[in-house]
């Protein structure tokens, strides 16, 4: 199965409650953080809901 390398660029900090959330969830705690998951509907749900803090690219 595919894979994504998701990358947080910006801060949570004055976000929403479940956008801290969905960073946490995915593995990310502070900028810079790298984590690869597999590319399922869930992990692209979370993703999506903080798609303005954070870079996604696809892994082989």
């Amino acid at each position: 199965m595919a894979q994504i390398k998701v990358t947080q660029i910006k801060s949570k900090i004055g976000g929403k409650q479940n956008q801290r959330d969905s960073l946490r969830s995915l593995g990310l705690k502070r900028i810079g953080d790298s984590v690869v998951k597999e590319d399922r509907p869930e992990i692209r749900g979370m993703v999506n809901t903080v798609r303005h803090l954070v870079t996604v690219e696809e892994v082989d």
